[in-house]
């Protein structure tokens, strides 16, 4: 389950990372946040913290809760970065409004820090 939602994640952020490159940002924007999102799952699992449906306000609050708050196993400035990066993608995916490229390179740059966090820890 780990290695699946650190792959998935991966994937996610190389997809953000062309669709920033190609002037997709709504996409990008979308992508970045799923590749937090699935690193967390993957971060969770690895302290034996599951869910079945993985629901995303409950991968938010014990990512930030247990992981970072009680066991202080990453930055505490990560703890806003999924409730943070799920508006933007909200935004993205819900809104009229376009996403543009400035916001779009700073929800890479948040995926990326986080993901390097996150994959420094479950693959030294």
């Amino acid at each position: 389950m780990i290695a699946e939602f650190l792959a998935k994640a991966k994937e996610n952020l190389e997809d953000a990372e062309q669709a920033l490159q190609e002037g997709r940002y709504n996409a990008s924007a979308n992508r970045a946040y799923y590749a937090a999102f699935q690193a967390s799952i993957a971060a969770l699992a690895q302290e034996s913290i599951t869910h079945e449906k993985n629901p995303h306000s409950w991968v938010q609050a014990q990512f930030s809760e247990r992981l970072i708050k009680a066991r202080k196993l990453y930055p505490s400035k990560l703890a806003s970065y999924l409730m943070d990066m799920q508006k933007i993608r909200d935004n993205a995916d819900y809104k009229t409004l376009m996403t543009s490229k400035k916001i779009a390179q700073e929800q890479v740059r948040q995926s990326k820090e986080f993901l390097s966090s996150i994959f420094s820890r479950l693959q030294p």
